[in-house]
């Protein structure tokens, strides 16, 4: 059977594309559509469904743009109630594409209306299952999103459902079944998936934890919540989006597709609020960058950050992006629901620094100027990683501050000291600095390589959690 993964690293995102005797169809698309249109052009097939698995919290979904440019019917489970025309269909109803069929099974737990979409080749043959966030590899979705915008629903009812759809509608089926998840690891979706990206259901039968044979109802339930942090800010939004509908990614790159002057990008900054988001890498980021901007590098997890950070989903926004990447920055953005984009510095920082406009820059240290700082023992350590990262091991007498928390816990950093910041590898605490200086903080230093540094030098770490202060 023909079924292509389209994976997409960044949001660890995988939609599907199927297709037999000149019909196709999509499952769970990214919001830029073309690169869907041109596989289907290259088969010469027509789009016939875009089926979607559930209401996507992490991105918003490109189902409203391919219906428009290809007139595919858009698929969604029992009891999906979208603000736009769609086929909702009922449970094991099946849909034909060319000869293949694809049998909808409802798997609610992660969401109410999560389908799971049966894949049956011409010889009728069961091939697979498209789970979307109802299985991984390595894990199940988790049942918390739903309830923030189904006011009745509590992540103990969703687990309750998501533990009886995968007993009686999932595990029943046939072991030698592929499983193609909706993401992999790196998504924030679940806890524990595995970086592979397919499988087959029996090996998982054997080796997710969430599968266990001898499992009960409330051991899954109470294993399934152990551990789950809060979900990013965005994830609401962008299930509102999904649900109510967006405007054409098309409309959103036309808009961002302004290349201004320095003085042009000033004065539209100045004049709208916009924030101006820097987008290249930390070390450049630090040399020099344009006064109360925020560093969320391209090359990392970019779009995750932005809706972990960037509160208001319709902030208005100024790029700063490395040579000839702006419309990446600007895809990456609306993936997210970030359409507000309205504009780029026409060439970038270096145009702004030729026509003498003022710069700022943080200082970085190398992990050996960390170590001399550190025996001085005079000199605040913020320690920027996940909670789980900094318990597993970190730096002895450091500070715990979460990037996802930093905004919260600025009053407990002090203006008048020292202090440094690091992360894993440099990316989040570049992000943070730039927060700082927003923020009015000209008093610290940030680590190149942060941790992974830190760790071949003779600092002390430990496993043990410091109290969590820096008074």
């Amino acid at each position: 059977m023909k079924v292509e993964q389209i994976y997409t690293g960044c949001l660890a995102h995988a939609a599907y594309y199927i297709e037999n005797d000149g019909e196709a169809a999509i499952f769970d698309p990214l919001r830029e559509v073309e690169p869907y249109i041109k596989r289907a052009k290259k088969d010469q097939a027509q789009i016939k469904y875009v089926f979607e698995t559930h209401f996507h919290a992490d991105f918003v979904s490109g189902h409203l743009d391919l219906q428009k440019k290809t007139n595919a019917q858009i698929v969604f489970g029992p009891g999906a109630k979208p603000n736009y025309n769609a086929v909702i269909a009922e449970d094991n109803q099946v849909f034909k594409v060319g000869r293949y069929k694809i049998k909808a099974i409802h798997t609610p737990g992660h969401t109410m209306e999560s389908t799971t979409y049966l894949l049956i080749d011409e010889h009728n043959k069961e091939h697979g299952i498209i789970t979307g966030d109802t299985l991984f590899i390595g894990d199940v979705g988790r049942p918390d999103l739903a309830q923030h915008v189904v006011a009745d629903l509590t992540e103990e009812k969703l687990a309750g459902y998501l533990f009886d759809s995968l007993r009686n509608k999932i595990m029943p089926l046939n072991d030698n079944l592929i499983v193609y998840p909706n993401h992999g690891a790196g998504s924030a979706c679940g806890k524990k998936m595995s970086k592979e990206t397919t499988d087959t259901l029996g090996n998982q039968k054997k080796t997710n934890y969430a599968l266990r044979a001898d499992m009960s109802k409330e051991e899954f339930i109470k294993e399934l919540l152990n551990g789950l942090t809060a979900p990013p800010g965005y994830f609401p939004k962008n299930v509102l989006m999904n649900i109510q509908g967006y405007q054409s990614f098309d409309n959103v790159k036309h808009n961002a597709n302004n290349p201004l002057s320095p003085s042009d990008f000033e004065a539209f900054a100045n004049a709208s609020q916009a924030l101006i988001l820097d987008t290249r890498n930390a070390n450049d980021f630090a040399k020099s960058f344009i006064p109360n901007s925020i560093n969320i590098g391209l090359d990392g997890s970019f779009a995750p950050w932005v809706g972990e950070l960037i509160k208001d989903i319709e902030q208005e926004i100024l790029l700063v992006t490395p040579e000839g990447r702006q419309e990446e920055a600007t895809t990456r953005l609306a993936r997210v629901g970030y359409d507000y984009t309205s504009g780029y510095l026409n060439g970038g920082i270096e145009n702004w620094i030729n026509t003498g406009k003022e710069i700022d820059s943080c200082q970085r240290i190398t992990a050996q100027e960390f170590e001399k700082i550190y025996a001085e023992k005079n000199t605040a350590l913020i320690d920027v990683r996940k909670k789980s990262e900094y318990e597993a091991e970190h730096v002895e007498g450091s500070v715990n501050i979460p990037l996802n928390q930093l905004n919260e816990h600025l009053a407990e950093i002090p203006k008048n000291k020292p202090f440094v910041v690091f992360c894993a590898g440099g990316y989040r605490s570049m992000i943070a600095s730039s927060i700082l200086k927003q923020r009015g903080y000209d008093n610290f230093k940030d680590v190149i390589r942060g941790f992974k540094a830190i760790k071949e030098t003779s600092v002390n770490t430990t496993k043990y959690v410091c109290p969590n202060t820096l008074l």
